[in-house]
């Protein structure tokens, strides 16, 4: 692809990028991060989340030895607190902050949970440095939590900042699971637009998708009999991928014991292949979209006797969003015209597969993961040093 400025659109959430792919180019005066990496202890007798010590709000850890998860002992979102139970429901006329009488100025109840997954008991070893073995009881942690909680509330969301530039206020390997019972606005943007394209085609967008990217190839990270990685089209930060499964899945608790063990493997290919693109640990926010509830129990064994069928609305996908541009201490930032226009980005998405793809070829072996037509070497592994 040339060097010339053009926009992309978004079909998930409606949105237009634009991408100047020259700019990659220009000299780099602008700030930089603070990349150091702290020594890895198995514990730290100061960690809010190690086994056994005592928590920020006072409730001592159990000796854990797996996956560990505990409700957020500072909640962004808590349940009604006429029944701490179950999700409340709004109160027409009830007076809420900020309300506007006229109407203008509207705000609503906002219900829900907010837990905390450790990924194990070892302070220094995230998911990249674990077998997949310990990955996989991640994932199977992922989605008992997600089958749980939405059988009560209208959006799961389950997610991990990793590194303290996307906002990890601690280094212990873990993630979060928020609840809601509204549907937020990403969410909500990602619901209209597949209906839509559902009520069009009759078949699943992402899956559409999946088929596209399957032909082009160029934007395609890894690829396995049940799982594909791809830098979208659409991306906004420099090395986003989108993760997606081959197969129509609507939840995490849809995925068999198959698609599990494989995205246990592919989420560590994936991981060490960020690491080793600055050969440094990659700071991301990560997290999975799948079908909004509630979904009664027993409606995850339904659906997947029904996905076989056919295809649904929602095909189930996780975003990874990394800050990084250039090398660790230069990421990238949404401001000027991304925070007043649209979103802008200088490597084409085609340019950071390619990187990725060269990265990992170099890490792993390449068997069955990268597309069969595309070189994996094609493209140097990126190393820019500011000119």
């Amino acid at each position: 692809m040339d060097d010339t400025t053009h926009r992309r659109f978004n079909p998930l959430t409606g949105r237009w990028v634009l991408v100047s792919p020259g700019r990659v180019r220009r000299p780099w005066h602008g700030g930089r991060e603070t990349a150091v990496t702290p020594p890895a202890v198995a514990h730290d007798p100061a960690c809010h989340l190690c086994p056994g010590n005592e928590r920020a709000g006072g409730v001592r850890n159990p000796d854990y030895r797996g996956t560990y998860v505990f409700t957020n002992d500072f909640p962004a979102l808590r349940p009604a607190a006429s029944d701490p139970d179950q999700p409340g429901a709004d109160q027409p006329g009830a007076d809420q902050p900020g309300a506007d009488q006229g109407g203008l100025l509207r705000s609503a109840p906002a219900h829900g949970t907010c837990r905390v997954v450790c990924f194990g008991p070892d302070h220094g070893r995230g998911l990249v440095d674990m077998s997949s073995f310990e990955v996989r009881a991640v994932v199977d942690t992922w989605a008992a939590q997600e089958a749980e909680l939405s059988e009560r509330w209208r959006w799961v969301q389950v997610f991990e900042n990793r590194g303290t530039a996307m906002g990890a206020s601690n280094p212990h390997p873990h993630g979060q699971i928020w609840t809601c019972d509204a549907l937020p606005d990403e969410a909500a943007a990602e619901d209209t637009h597949q209906r839509e394209h559902f009520a069009q085609s009759g078949s699943s967008l992402l899956l559409d998708y999946i088929r596209t990217e399957t032909r082009a190839e160029e934007r395609i990270v890894l690829d396995d009999q049940d799982w594909l990685v791809v830098v979208p089209f659409w991306a906004v930060w420099p090395f986003e991928t989108l993760l997606l499964p081959r197969r129509p899945v609507q939840r995490l608790a849809e995925l068999d014991h198959a698609q599990r063990d494989s995205l246990a493997d592919v989420l560590g290919r994936l991981l060490a292949g960020y690491d080793a693109l600055f050969d440094h640990p990659f700071p991301f926010s990560m997290g999975w979209h799948g079908a909004p509830g509630p979904h009664p129990a027993g409606a995850a064994s339904r659906a997947t006797r029904s996905r076989r069928r056919s295809e649904g609305v929602w095909q189930l996908h996780a975003h990874f969003y990394p800050p990084l541009l250039r090398s660790p201490t230069i990421r990238k930032h949404l401001v000027g015209y991304e925070m007043l226009a649209e979103p802008a980005r200088d490597l084409t998405p085609e340019d950071a597969a390619g990187r990725l793809r060269a990265v990992m070829a170099q890490t792993w072996d390449g068997e069955a993961t990268l597309p069969g037509g595309l070189e994996p070497t094609s493209v140097a592994p990126l190393r820019i040093r500011p000119v």
